[in-house]
């Protein structure tokens, strides 16, 4: 079958071959795909220009030696040899940012840095995938500018030494309101790295969100792991986020970030019980239901959390809640309602994890934006997540939407069978055609139950 290599479509999908299809003879998946193909044909100024995505919070200049060898022990004394250095932009700002940009979202990057060499290094970095992504950003004369060492040993996940720079001074008011009046959505990430954002219980961050909300764009926000003795692994996240979350649309943190933050006991037992995987795999899927539940009686009308190899969980608010979401809203809210779900992830050649969760949030914000399915949505955060780790870096190993399309078309195939008994004696149903978990609180649930009797 002949493959058009720049678009990474095959040829029978071609936008002229599409529209002699009958509509729904397409999956969702394929639609965006298409759509986005036959913008890339139209001229420049014929495409559509307004901004429909702001990415904000915590932006750093990643470095990243490439290790030699498997399983690479880091003792006191030792020399370890390495391969060429990376160097990226790294954080949410960067890679959720940049990822929805090559995904084919019009993007806007929205970062504080300090006049630095590290701060021109960051923004040589995204101006050289587009200039006018660093039209949010803030330059803050004589701050530093944040900074990771990221060592990533092949077959283990990531160990990252952070200095934070001038992210700890990013408030309220180093967000450009103005360019949120045309966007559709607002995307903030890592508070615990951003001490002004969650100092005092967060009042900074609830200033925020509640200054955004009135912009009527549609809010999600990322979390990230803080180092159990700094001041932001002390920090009462329970009350911060019992304060900021009735003000977010769509919540993304990982399994681990909720543990720690709304249950820490659970999450020391997990972590000391750990092997090799990290907690992922002690956790059970009703530990995870009942977060999803808690999140959603919080304020939440989406949530999605990240698993880690296991892939992610999806639970919903009713449709009631979901019109009033912005003007990122769910294109269908009814078919959003209500659901459950678990999307294990791609098989992926693993190179390394750095970014990998912010890619996958990049993926599932292009489903909902783009009007895919809750279904589909996962496919394309787990998708878009697997093609992340691939690289080295959170950027490099991402491809165009109808590349990751054609990808999948092939049969690209999940990773699922290593907890299948697992959530099946948890009460959770797989679809063995598109290789997605049901969950016993889907509103769809009982229409798969009436099937298998």
């Amino acid at each position: 079958m002949k493959v058009d290599e720049e678009s990474g479509m095959d040829s029978y999908l071609s936008p002229e071959a599409a529209s002699e299809l009958e509509a729904d003879t397409l999956t969702d998946l394929e639609i965006v795909a298409l759509e986005q193909i036959a913008a890339q044909e139209r001229p420049l100024e014929e495409r559509a220009q307004g901004i429909e995505v702001v990415v904000a919070g915590h932006i750093c200049l990643d470095i990243i030696p490439q290790l030699v060898g498997e399983a690479i022990a880091f003792t006191p004394g030792r020399l370890i040899e390495t391969h060429k250095t990376v160097l990226a932009t790294g954080g949410p700002v960067s890679n959720t940012g940049l990822a929805l940009h090559k995904l084919g979202i019009n993007t806007r990057l929205m970062g504080k840095v300090g006049n630095d060499l590290f701060g021109q290094a960051i923004f040589q970095l995204i101006e050289a995938r587009g200039p006018e992504l660093v039209g949010g950003m803030v330059v803050a004369v004589g701050e530093a500018s944040s900074y990771s060492l990221i060592l990533s040993s092949p077959g283990l996940d990531r160990v990252i030494v952070h200095s934070p720079g001038c992210n700890n001074t990013f408030g309220a008011d180093d967000v450009r309101y103005d360019l949120l009046e045309q966007a559709r959505l607002f995307h903030f990430g890592y508070p615990p790295l951003m001490e002004r954002i969650y100092r005092n219980d967060g009042a900074e961050l609830v200033e925020m969100l509640r200054r955004v909300r009135s912009c009527g764009v549609t809010i999600s926000l990322d979390l990230s792991l803080p180092d159990p003795a700094s001041p932001a692994g002390q920090a009462d996240w329970s009350a911060i986020l019992s304060a900021a979350l009735p003000y977010v649309d769509v919540f993304l943190p990982s399994i681990e970030e909720l543990l720690f933050m709304l249950q820490r006991p659970l999450y020391d037992q997990l972590a000391a019980e750990a092997g090799p995987d990290g907690i992922v795999e002690r956790v059970t899927p009703q530990t995870v239901q009942k977060l999803g539940q808690r999140l959603l009686k919080m304020g939440v009308k989406i949530v999605g959390i990240k698993i880690g190899e296991r892939g992610m969980y999806l639970c919903t608010g009713n449709d009631d809640v979901l019109i009033d979401m912005g003007r990122g809203q769910p294109a269908n809210p009814a078919a959003w309602a209500l659901r459950e779900l678990w999307s294990p992830c791609f098989r992926a050649r693993l190179v390394g994890t750095t970014g990998s969760g912010d890619a996958t949030i990049a993926g599932f914000l292009l489903g909902l934006l783009r009007g895919m399915s809750p279904e589909s949505s996962l496919a394309a955060a787990c998708a878009v997540g697997a093609c992340s780790v691939e690289a080295a870096d959170a950027v490099s190993g991402i491809r165009t939407w109808p590349a990751t399309y054609t990808r999948i078309s092939r049969g690209w195939g999940h990773e699922f069978s290593k907890y299948a008994q697992i959530m099946r004696d948890a009460g959770w149903y797989l679809d063995e055609y598109d290789e997605i978990w049901y969950g016993p609180d889907d509103v769809e649930w009982e229409s798969y139950e009436q099937w298998k009797d």
